[in-house]
């Protein structure tokens, strides 16, 4: 698991940061003694696996360098309710200036890498290996992608620019199946190019012309089980569409290389953290 890029953390902090603080905090200002400090805790309330947290820093630190994190547990940690991610001590304006945004990134990102480490503890006897996808919140797929591998997935595509992978709405605006492939394969002679088949047509004709990876779109188990058969290592085989944690080990037993998820980002529930302060002495 690679760490974030620290250019990436300081410019995803920055733009939070300027949806909700933007300098100042009403409420805080009214409130709070003017140089009172503060210390807090950032408590994980339910099981799952540590994400963001060199995010959550950042926010205390843009805010006010003077805020200090000690004790900061690392991305990739178990969680259980009543863990302490970490401890943070400094002017209580900007503690409490940044919590809701510390929090914003810790709870979704770690809902992420939770939700994936379910599913890659699902699929590891099997030997097949989880998949994210580009179904990621415009602005935060870096991060969302780097908390799928915190979970223990692998990342598929970054972007349209890092691959190639036919898939079907391409096919129909080509003409076909095989005249997509002979001119993405001539377009991309260096590139390995997958293609989502529908059909066991489709398949035939992609494995002729030699494809690297197929990928098995709204296949039922039984189908991927046939298809395995028919491929015989002939190409990489990935499954898409319609698994959940309730049949994962139902299609991961049929054999596929690789099974690809996109509710892993697009809808894995925020897990549950708190940041809870008090006056210091």
């Amino acid at each position: 698991m690679s760490r974030l890029d620290p250019t990436e953390v300081a410019s995803a902090v920055e733009r939070a940061l300027a949806e909700d603080y933007r300098g100042r905090d009403l409420t805080g200002e009214a409130v709070l003694t003017p140089g009172q400090s503060c210390r807090a805790q950032v408590i994980a309330r339910e099981p799952g696996v540590l994400c963001g947290i060199d995010l959550a820093e950042a926010v205390f630190h843009q805010i006010d360098a003077a805020v200090s994190c000690r004790d900061v547990l690392a991305d990739g940690s178990p969680l259980t309710g009543g863990t302490v991610v970490m401890q943070v001590a400094g002017p209580a304006a900007a503690v409490l200036a940044g919590e809701r945004t510390a929090l914003n990134f810790l709870q979704h990102l770690c809902g992420i890498a939770s939700l994936t480490a379910q599913y890659v503890a699902l699929a590891s006897p099997y030997g097949a290996t989880i998949l994210d996808t580009r179904k990621t919140v415009p602005g935060l797929r870096y991060l969302e992608k780097y908390a799928a591998r915190t979970g223990g997935a692998h990342n598929h595509r970054m972007g349209l620019y890092d691959a190639v992978l036919i898939k079907d709405n391409h096919v129909d605006l080509a003409g076909g199946l095989k005249d997509a492939l002979e001119q993405a394969l001539s377009c991309h002679p260096a590139r390995d190019v997958e293609v989502e088949v529908r059909s066991q047509e489709e398949l035939l004709v992609a494995l002729e012309a030699g494809v690297g990876r197929v990928l098995l779109d709204n296949f039922s188990p039984v189908q991927v089980a046939d298809a395995v058969r028919l491929i015989q290592h002939r190409a990489a085989i990935e499954v898409s569409g319609g698994v959940s944690l309730e049949n994962l080990a139902e299609y991961a037993a049929a054999g596929p290389d690789y099974i690809s998820v996109g509710r892993l980002t697009h809808s894995a529930p925020a897990l549950d953290l708190a940041l809870k302060v008090r006056v210091s002495a």
